[in-house]
């Protein structure tokens, strides 16, 4: 397959926080849900594969170049959607763009008006005051302007009221349509994910958890719940972490079909949602 992101062994270290061995692979014409509790190091990675932050060790290329030998040619086809915006807050949305197109060898203004329309943007609206969402919809509208072929979505959707958070899900899904464009969907709400992800990768604490098909994450865990009395030594070894209750018990596994195999008739097995297996994994065992 052609990967547009390959991130091999990568390491970073701060004072209270380690970055450790990353390694997970992004193809081309698909979508990564990349998530993980606050904290757990998505956003180390993007500043990383950004070379905002120096790393420690181990590689990155995008669209099969160096970033760093490479940086300003890969700049060229990333588009970034960012949790927190930084634009002249004094200036309406067409002087913003006045001042950012330039940088960009492939800024098409036609796509840029398709897209003002399309998202309905308010072309003389000063940036300040831009609701969270719509300034979200100008920054994925400057992205998409210059042709990016990977963009990058840190916590775009944080905040968002429902109603836009389902509106940018069907423009991302709209987008992925044109099968040469990636995109690197950063989040700790997994929700978002179910309805357009085709990959999950998940970190914790620094480390991969796994890089895996949506669809293979979501037919292979499953919850177990059911009385205590069926837990034992070798019980507990199946399942990633266990709630235990007055009431019972409730844990994740990683493999459901093992688990019916083994706990027939004695507890209720369902598969795990996106949060589930995040909350669960993070836990661990109460």
């Amino acid at each position: 397959m052609n990967n547009i992101l390959e991130i091999n062994n990568l390491e970073k270290s701060y004072k209270n926080f380690t970055l450790d061995n990353l390694t997970f692979n992004l193809e081309r014409g698909s979508v990564m849900g990349f998530i993980g509790p606050n904290g757990s190091g998505k956003s180390t990675t993007i500043k990383l594969i950004m070379n905002l932050v120096k790393k420690n060790s181990g590689n990155i290329n995008v669209f099969g170049l160096d970033n760093l030998k490479h940086e300003k040619e890969i700049k060229q086809k990333i588009g970034f959607v960012y949790d927190e915006n930084y634009f002249y807050e004094e200036l309406n949305v067409l002087e913003m763009k006045n001042i950012l197109s330039p940088f960009y060898k492939s800024w098409n203004d036609t796509l840029f008006e398709k897209f003002i329309k399309e998202f309905e943007l308010p072309k003389k609206n000063k940036i300040k005051n831009l609701s969270k969402g719509m300034k979200t919809k100008f920054s994925l509208a400057l992205a998409l302007s210059h042709n990016a072929e990977l963009i990058i979505m840190d916590e775009p959707t944080s905040g968002l009221d429902p109603v836009f958070r389902s509106e940018l899900l069907d423009i991302l899904y709209n987008i992925i349509q044109d099968e040469n464009v990636s995109i690197l969907f950063s989040t700790h709400i997994t929700t978002d994910l179910e309805k357009i992800a085709d990959y999950i990768t998940f970190i914790n604490k620094g480390k991969l958890v796994f890089s895996q098909s949506k669809d293979e994450i979501i037919e292979n865990y499953g919850l177990v719940k059911g009385s205590k009395e069926v837990l034992d030594n070798d019980t507990r070894r199946e399942f990633v972490s266990i709630k235990e209750t007055n009431c019972g018990f409730e844990a994740l596994t990683k493999d459901i079909n093992k688990a019916r195999k083994i706990f027939t008739g004695k507890t209720i097995i369902e598969r795990a949602s996106l949060e589930e297996i995040m909350v669960y994994t993070v836990r661990g065992n109460d």
